[in-house]
């Protein structure tokens, strides 16, 4: 195997970084591109096996170390009993796992070797968080992920967008007649057959201020109260169509536990 420390001895965060890059990238090529003639090398009449990943970025299939201890943290053994014993989806995200676990020791493995301290074992954990590991690259979850944080991105950058442009007053709200001001009283229909969506417009009689009684007139600014559904003028209830542009909700005074001034 040419993946051992004597080949290859990264001494720096960046080398020990390179070296997890290039193993991985060999255990990934195994377990998606190289799948079929790594299951068939994962004979489970062989003996004990382990799957490797070196810095040249390959992989081996082959037997463990020889050596007591290893000069670099082993794999995990006897991958190839569990091949014919699993769906083949399984046993690929099991030897997925296992690898990730791998290749997190023999970074950190260098790491204690070298003597790191704590802020360069965490630099180096954190450039390797932020790759996919194994397990999410050969299970899909990857692609997932980085669908959703597009997606997330995307609809964050709209939420955005929409708070810089400018609100759209509501209905009851807006000082424009035909949705600020009650209707007049309805003539009688003279034909048969309207919709009922103009019908439902028209079975508003009369309209009369909920303050001071009096009827509806064309040249006066009414408010509408989102609690009870009551016309006001607004005079009756101190409301000028400015203010109205500024109120999300409104409440007349009887909602609002206050009584009304005509």
């Amino acid at each position: 195997m040419d993946g051992g420390v004597q080949q290859y001895s990264p001494r720096t965060v960046e080398e020990v970084f390179q070296d997890f890059k290039g193993r991985r990238a060999g255990l990934i090529k195994a377990l998606t591109t190289d799948v079929e003639e790594f299951y068939r090398q994962c004979d489970p009449e062989k003996e004990n096996l382990c799957l490797y990943g070196f810095p040249n970025e390959h992989w081996e299939v082959n037997l463990p170390a020889e050596e007591v201890p290893p000069e670099l943290p082993e794999p995990a053994l006897g991958i190839n009993f569990a091949r014919d014993g699993m769906h083949e989806k399984d046993w690929l995200s099991l030897v997925a796992v296992h690898s990730d676990a791998w290749l997190l020791s023999g970074a950190f493995y260098f790491g204690a070797r070298f003597g790191f301290d704590k802020t360069d074992r965490k630099r180096l954990f954190n450039m390797i968080n932020e790759l996919p590991t194994i397990f999410e690259v050969v299970t899909g979850t990857a692609k997932k992920q980085s669908k959703e944080k597009s997606s997330n991105h995307s609809s964050s950058k709209s939420k955005s967008d929409s708070k810089v442009r400018t609100p759209e007053p509501q209905a009851k709200r807006t000082p424009e007649p035909q949705a600020k001001y009650p209707k007049e009283t309805l003539q009688k229909e003279e034909e048969e057959g309207m919709d009922e969506e103009d019908e439902g417009e028209e079975e508003h009689g009369e309209t009369l201020c909920g303050a001071c009684g009096e009827n509806y007139g064309t040249d006066e600014f009414w408010i509408c109260c989102d609690i009870c559904e009551k016309w006001f003028h607004g005079k009756c209830v101190k409301i000028t169509p400015a203010r109205a542009e500024h109120i999300k909700q409104y409440k007349c005074p009887s909602c609002s536990g206050k009584r009304a001034r005509p």
